[in-house]
């Protein structure tokens, strides 16, 4: 055999094995999803620590005593866009009532984030979980998926579709301390 087929065979070899790897690890991945842990209403929520986009960490167990409505979006999320302006709108109400918004982007550049908190003029804090190490802590899957949390840290609500101002005002409502 030649040296050059050898070579062909040790690199559609590797191939091979990777690809056999890759379609493992998504049919494991896909067939125990349901038996991990999901969070589940009167769950603890889990503390975690992400940066704004101003570099200013924030960490979850930061707000105890206050409600905290945690969102998870990306720009790219129809639904997300939608909800947005209602969650601009209500910040201004419910923050002087002890309820924080945290808007958690899943994975997107900063770029993208700073165009689109310019385009909805946002004014509650928008955290970077670049890693997606919080989106997996937390289940999310889809977006936007929005979890309220009343003042001892417990989740009162999981929310997986969007949501129109009424909706977001009255959950927000029963998280405030």
């Amino acid at each position: 055999m030649s040296q050059k087929k050898k070579q062909r065979l040790v690199i559609r070899t590797i191939i091979l094995v990777v690809l056999i790897a890759a379609v493992s690890y998504a049919l494991y991945n896909n067939l125990t999803k349901d038996s991990r842990k999901a969070l589940k209403v009167g769950d603890k929520a889990p503390d975690f620590v992400l940066q704004d986009m101003n570099g200013q960490k924030h960490r979850l167990s930061d707000y105890k005593g206050k409600g905290v409505f945690l969102n998870f979006w990306g720009t790219w999320c129809g639904p997300c866009k939608e909800e947005m302006p209602y969650m601009v709108d209500l910040y201004k109400e419910y923050k002087q009532q002890g309820v924080e918004i945290l808007a958690a982007n899943v994975g997107e550049s900063n770029f993208l984030i700073n165009k689109f908190i310019k385009s909805y003029d946002l004014n509650f804090p928008v955290l970077v979980d670049k890693s997606k190490d919080v989106q997996n802590a937390y289940g999310i899957d889809p977006i936007p998926t929005s979890f309220f949390i009343d003042s001892s840290g417990t989740i009162k609500k999981i929310v997986e579709t969007t949501m129109s101002k009424e909706d977001i005002q009255n959950l927000m409502e029963s998280i405030k301390p």
